[in-house]
Order: C-alpha cells, then sequence, then structure tokens
C-alpha cells in the first residue's frame, strides 16, 4: 500500500535537507528548498519556521544561503509586512552553474600545480594532467547541459 502524500512530503523534504548537508549545506537549507519545491508557492518567513519546527534565526540564516546561491527569491505581498520566499526562476540551472564555477575553481587550481611539474617529471605530469583533464570534460558536459536549460 502506498503511503499517504503528507508522509510522502515529509520524507521529500527531510530527503533533500540530508542531500543539501551533504553537499556542505546546513540540512535546514535543504529542508527550506524541499519544502519550496513541493508546495510550488510563496511561503512567509514566519510559516517557514512552523510547519519545519524550527527557530526563526535558523530560517533567517538558511533563506540567506539559499537566496546567495539564487536558488529561493524573496518577495512581498499586498498589505503584508512579512517576507515571504519563493523557488526562484530557473533554480536547477543556478545549482549547476555553482557546480560549473567549482569544476572551473578546482582546474585553475590543478593547472597551476600543473605548470610547476618540471617536463623531466613524465609520470606525474601525465597523472595531474589526466586529473585536469577530468575537471575540463566535467566542466563541459555542464556548460553543454546548462544550455540546453536557458
Amino acid at each position: 500500500m502506498a503511503k499517504p502524500l503528507s508522509q510522502t512530503r515529509c520524507d521529500f523534504i527531510e530527503k533533500v535537507g540530508l542531500k543539501s548537508q551533504s553537499e556542505g549545506l546546513p540540512r535546514i537549507a535543504g529542508r527550506v528548498l524541499g519544502l519550496l519545491i513541493w508546495d510550488g508557492e510563496a511561503i512567509a518567513f514566519g510559516e517557514l519556521a512552523q510547519k519545519l519546527q524550527v527557530s526563526r534565526g535558523s530560517i533567517s540564516s538558511a533563506t540567506r544561503i539559499l537566496e546567495d546561491r539564487r536558488l529561493i527569491k524573496r518577495t512581498t505581498k499586498p498589505g503584508q509586512r512579512q517576507d515571504y520566499f519563493q523557488l526562484a526562476e530557473n533554480p536547477y540551472a543556478q545549482m549547476l552553474g555553482g557546480i560549473a564555477d567549482n569544476l572551473e575553481r578546482a582546474m585553475q587550481e590543478i593547472n597551476k600545480t600543473l605548470r610547476d611539474i618540471p617536463e623531466a617529471e613524465g609520470e606525474i605530469k601525465a597523472r595531474v594532467t589526466a586529473y585536469s583533464d577530468f575537471y575540463q570534460q566535467m566542466s563541459g558536459a555542464i556548460a553543454a547541459t546548462l544550455k540546453t536549460m536557458n
């Protein structure tokens, strides 16, 4: 028998939180993202804290991180004094863009090291070159995917 949709929702929100945590983000940031993905509508700041059963301070930190990464955006509603949050336009392309930036930085650092390896150290240079090539291929694949998303 299938789980109730409410349980599936809770499980999804928690899975996004755990996945985000495994990628170095606070778990609550992932849970906020999961909630916004699932519910698909702008949610008031206070309501986020209530629905996720966490402090307003945790929500503040999480939303700031997600806004900085351009995954969510802050909005307002006429006549309302509090902030609302919703998914940003094309958040998955933003995620890929962040991954592409990290890959590019890694490749640049590897290439700096590569320039310092003397040609006489051919085996070392070949292994480090292969490592750099891996990052270059990954970066190219993500760039190609981003083109299809925009």
